[in-house]
């Protein structure tokens, strides 16, 4: 029979989340039409651990909530967390700007709010700013169909490197006219 363990290996590999036990034995036995053991598959998994352990690899087998991943071993953690924010920054158009502006200044705010201030509908920048967890649902509006009420998340805290809401710039400091053209009017 073929190399089980490089079966596992590219099933964990595969997996977006982790894959349990009962989804490898399953995959294992459909493919092959084998009886496979959770303690034969345990050894397979022993062996790659051991084989990922290395100092060589960056990332290595994890068991999280009963399933195995590869992730990325943890002193790589700060490098590939700059990446994902560089790449963050890079990916917000104008129109996420803006509706993660007024949700940051209003929050909690309902999407019907937010479409009343920009005038056009923001069902898509705000699904953008779920994905990049850059906003929240913070709950429910006490109003008639009690939409859903967004705010900032705590990514939204370290994507702009502050502490809190109360750090944001205050509104009348964009207002102030600081430059002015022409001269000033008596």
């Amino acid at each position: 029979m073929e190399d089980i363990g490089q079966y596992i290996e590219a099933l964990i590999f595969a997996s977006e989340q982790g894959i349990r036990m009962e989804e490898i034995l399953y995959c294992l036995q459909a493919a092959f039409e084998h009886d496979f053991t959770a303690d034969e598959v345990n050894a397979h998994i022993d062996t790659i651990r051991a084989k990922y352990g290395e100092n060589q690899y960056a990332i290595e087998v994890v068991k999280i909530n009963n399933g195995y991943q590869f992730l990325t071993k943890k002193k790589f953690h700060p490098v590939i967390s700059l990446l994902q924010l560089q790449r963050s920054k890079k990916k917000l158009s104008q129109a996420a700007l803006e509706t993660l502006a007024i949700i940051a200044y209003k929050q909690p705010v309902t999407k019907l709010d937010v479409e009343q201030i920009r005038g056009v509908n923001c069902d898509y920048s705000i699904q953008k700013l779920l994905e990049k967890e850059l906003i929240a649902i913070t709950g429910k509006a006490e109003s008639v169909g009690k939409p859903i009420l967004y705010g900032t998340s705590s990514l939204f805290m370290d994507y702009f490197g502050i502490n809190s809401i109360t750090e944001l710039p205050q509104l009348k400091e964009f207002t102030e006219s600081t430059s002015t053209i022409g001269e000033p009017s008596e």
